[in-house]
């Protein structure tokens, strides 16, 4: 068979990478399961994947991917909360591990692509190349976490599920009686299970971070926090300040240990500006007009894109909430194509 009917897929051990590679079977594709192996807890999703492999008929293999899963994941996550930054998890891992490493892995199992369980579609342009566009059900898109494949790799990546809503791939998955056909989707970061990331940080790094003051817009002491790390901007519930209004984190200054609160219009940007940006289209010669995201379920938004380097600035059309230092920002043709994404790291008031 040739090389590029040949696909190894990623297998998570959930519902999605399962009926991707029934799919995949289905089309006549010669499938090998690959299941990265990334942190402790996770031999139940490890038998999951295994299971569906079986059932299937294709061979499965393990990927030992811890090392690199803590250098270049977490490591990276962690040290971001402690510089105040919000960071994206599945970004990261999306950039070196799922479209680096386990792409790279593809090659050496003699196969010529990748297919993963996301929710996204690779589209051919006419012009003898690839593009990522917005899975068909805006409710499951994807796309956003998506942006770091290199543009060279779109081509050798498959996601069979962009045109399907989840409710037919729970009903493919009870069909063919995979373990995972009703397994729960993952709500949190998944080395992060309980979503106390404070207390995680302090077990991985040793540390005790420390209390420190909440102060309002004018610099008034209103509270104490229990450590600036696992306050995030736009966050309201569980700030530790009570008021007669909503008021939610505003901005961190680390080096202070403090955090500012504030009313909901002291969170609106004007722009902001990414960087370590990824164009998955010929880089623009200058600016132009587009859509972006700042957040993973905003909907996009009208913005002015300036290229600057391997930095973009985003001049947003409205001003928008809670433009978080640390999250990516994607930016999307009328059309749904992703056009590129970076990691926000300075925010226009």
């Amino acid at each position: 068979m040739e090389k590029n009917k040949r696909v190894l897929v990623a297998m998570s051990g959930g519902v999605d990478s399962s009926v991707a590679l029934y799919l995949l079977r289905e089309q006549g594709y010669e499938c090998v399961g690959a299941t990265m192996a990334l942190f402790g807890g996770q031999p139940g999703d490890v038998e999951d994947a295994r299971d569906a492999a079986r059932r299937m008929g294709v061979p499965h293999h393990v990927l030992d991917f811890s090392a690199e899963f803590d250098r270049q994941v977490i490591r990276p996550f962690v040290d971001a909360y402690e510089r105040g930054e919000t960071p994206n998890p599945c970004v990261l891992c999306n950039r070196a591990l799922k479209f680096g490493l386990l792409l790279d892995s593809a090659e050496k199992l003699g196969c010529g692509r990748l297919a993963t369980g996301h929710y996204a579609r690779i589209l051919e342009d006419g012009a003898g190349g690839f593009r990522l566009a917005r899975a068909a059900d805006p409710g499951r898109d994807q796309s956003y976490v998506l942006y770091p494949i290199p543009r060279e790799g779109l081509g050798r990546v498959l996601f069979p599920l962009g045109g399907l809503d989840k409710a037919r791939v729970r009903e493919i998955a009870a069909a063919q009686g995979f373990s995972s056909a009703h397994k729960g989707d993952s709500q949190d970061i998944c080395f992060i299970p309980d979503g106390d990331y404070l207390s995680f940080m302090e077990r991985y790094t040793g540390k005790t971070y420390p209390d420190g003051d909440i102060v309002d817009l004018e610099g008034r002491v209103v509270g104490r926090h229990r450590g600036a790390a696992g306050l995030t901007i736009g966050q309201r519930r569980g700030v530790g300040v009570s008021s007669a209004g909503r008021i939610y984190v505003c901005s961190k200054c680390m080096e202070e240990n403090t955090v500012t609160v504030g009313p909901e219009e002291a969170l609106y940007s004007t722009g902001c500006t990414a960087v370590d940006w990824n164009w998955l289209i010929a880089p623009p010669a200058g600016p132009f007009e587009a859509l972006a995201k700042t957040r993973y379920r905003q909907r996009e938004q009208p913005v002015r894109v300036i290229p600057e380097g391997d930095a973009v600035h985003l001049e947003f059309a409205l001003p928008q909430r809670a433009v978080t230092p640390g999250q990516a920002a994607v930016v999307y043709d009328a059309g749904g194509t992703v056009l590129g994404g970076g990691v926000i790291t300075g925010v226009v008031k």
